[in-house]
Order: C-alpha cells, then sequence, then structure tokens
C-alpha cells in the first residue's frame, strides 16, 4: 500500500501537470480532483501554490495580471468567456483611438463571472455581459468556440475565427491563447454600449480607423445581431466614414425595424436611419 507522504507527492506531480505555472483554479475544481483542504494548505506552506484571494490557488509565476485570470477561466476551468467590445479592440492594436490604460476588462459570456474575480483586486474592474442578449446565434453560448485549449497537451482548435467572432491572442512568456471577440464582433459591442457607457465620440473615432473589417464576417454578426439600435448605429458610422467594405454590405437586407430611436436628448436625427445622435456629429467626419 503506498504510503500517505507518496501519496501526496503523486497528488503534487499531477497539480504540476494538470496547472500551468502562473495560471488559476478555485476550489470547486480542487475538491472535484481530489485536493482537500488540508492538501492545498500544505502546498501553500511549501510553497508550491498561492492564494492570492480566498478560495483561488495559483502556482506562482510573476505578477498576477488580469490576462492570467481570463486565460485561466477559458482554459483550465472551461468557462466560456470571450474579452470583448472595448477592451478587445484595445489588444487588436486599436488603441491610438482609445486610452491606452486597460482600467475594464469587458467579458461575454453565458453565466455571470465567479465571485472571487473581483477580489482579485488588480486594479482593473471585469465588467460581464450576457453574450446571447446582443447575438442570437452566438458561438460563447452554444459552443462553438475556440475557448477549448487542453493545458496538458498545449493544444487547441483552429484559430480561424469562427462566424467572424473569436479569435486568439497568444500571451505571455508561454503565448497562452487568449479568445478574444475580431474587431467586427467588437465594435458592434462597443455600439450596444452607447450612450451610457462609451462615448459617441470614441466610436467615431474607432470606426474611423475600422477600414480592414471583412463584409462576410460583418454580415454574419449583423444577421445575428438582435438590437436595432446597433445595426443602425453601425450603417450610420460606416456611412459617416464611406469605408470600403460597405460596398458589400446592403442595409436593406437587414432587420432595422422600424420608428424612431432617440438615443441622445435633445440630438439630431439622422434622417436614414432614423435614430438620435448628439448635434456636434453633425456633416462629415
Amino acid at each position: 500500500m503506498l504510503s500517505l507522504t507518496t501519496q501526496n507527492d503523486g497528488k503534487l506531480n499531477q497539480l504540476i501537470n494538470r496547472l500551468p505555472e502562473g495560471l488559476l483554479v478555485d476550489s470547486a475544481w480542487m475538491n472535484a480532483r481530489g485536493y482537500s483542504t488540508a492538501l492545498r494548505s500544505q502546498y501553500v506552506s511549501g510553497g508550491w501554490l498561492e492564494q492570492p484571494a480566498r478560495s483561488v490557488f495559483r502556482r506562482p509565476r510573476g505578477v498576477l495580471g488580469w490576462e492570467q485570470v481570463v486565460i485561466s477561466l477559458q482554459t483550465v476551468l472551461d468557462q466560456a468567456y470571450l474579452v470583448g467590445g472595448r477592451t478587445a479592440l484595445e489588444l487588436q492594436g486599436f488603441s491610438h483611438y482609445l486610452s491606452t490604460d486597460v482600467r475594464e476588462v469587458h467579458l461575454y459570456g453565458p453565466e455571470p463571472l465567479p465571485g472571487w474575480v473581483e477580489k482579485l483586486n488588480l486594479g482593473v474592474h471585469f465588467r460581464y455581459h450576457n453574450s446571447g442578449r446582443l447575438f442570437g446565434d452566438d458561438p460563447v453560448t452554444t459552443g462553438l468556440t475556440n475557448l477549448a485549449w487542453n493545458t496538458e497537451s498545449n493544444r487547441g482548435h483552429s484559430n480561424d475565427p469562427i462566424h467572424g467572432s473569436v479569435k486568439q491572442l497568444p500571451w505571455g512568456a508561454f503565448e497562452w491563447p487568449l479568445a478574444v471577440s475580431t474587431p467586427e464582433r467588437a465594435i458592434l459591442e462597443m455600439i450596444d454600449q452607447l450612450p451610457k457607457k462609451e462615448s459617441f465620440h470614441q466610436v467615431d473615432k474607432m470606426m474611423e480607423g475600422l477600414v480592414t473589417l471583412s463584409p462576410r464576417r460583418l454580415t454574419k454578426l449583423l444577421h445575428d445581431c438582435r438590437s436595432v439600435k446597433v445595426k443602425r448605429l453601425f450603417f450610420f458610422f460606416a456611412f459617416r466614414h464611406n469605408h470600403g467594405w460597405l460596398k458589400h454590405l446592403d442595409p436593406e437586407t437587414f432587420d432595422l425595424g422600424s420608428g424612431k430611436r432617440v438615443l441622445v436628448e435633445g440630438g439630431r436625427l439622422d434622417p436614414r436611419f432614423m435614430i438620435t445622435v448628439p448635434e456636434d456629429l453633425d456633416g462629415p467626419a
């Protein structure tokens, strides 16, 4: 019969194989794999694990950042959260149109974030959005994503964007896959935050710089989009900047609803898409 010490050594070796350095797991993950409270305390005391917050553990490696939290959710913990909106655009090189300091991390998924995420005190706010509210045929909620990365074999699905929605960005020394919204999806997510959570002027500057969007991906996303407001605003900004890809998209082929949409009290009404926008957006960009 194996001694208790030998069994514990075997459990530690399994943990090292299952949990990459720097990534996080919670107590539920540890319990499901047979790591008792006493054994976890032993690993923490021995320096094998760190405990950055109550019920959260990681193998030590460098300073903990928000990227490791998200990658841990997407890979080790197998939870379908996607970095989207403003954050996804920042990560893909459009930060010169926005603030370069990430203070909010916009995450889209079918369920609210675990409570321990905000207890990590990383200097950023994780803002959760229900991914199924904006898109009807949403790969985040249907499971058709490239989030399933096996941390033991270091293998996952293709990085080809699925339905125009999801792509992977390599992050850190190990190039862990960080799943984010493509620019086509991210700009629709950012527009969805108008007018309360985002600025018309920042979205306008962002749209001005999105000169290489894919009409094919946009077509899929716009048909899936549940929000009349988002679709009307998208076309308003697109025509305002007269992007080349716009000639491949006909607004009349999408459901833009009927009637006026008052988004800005005292704003001007755009006669083509019947939405109110700020007066100082009047005229050409």
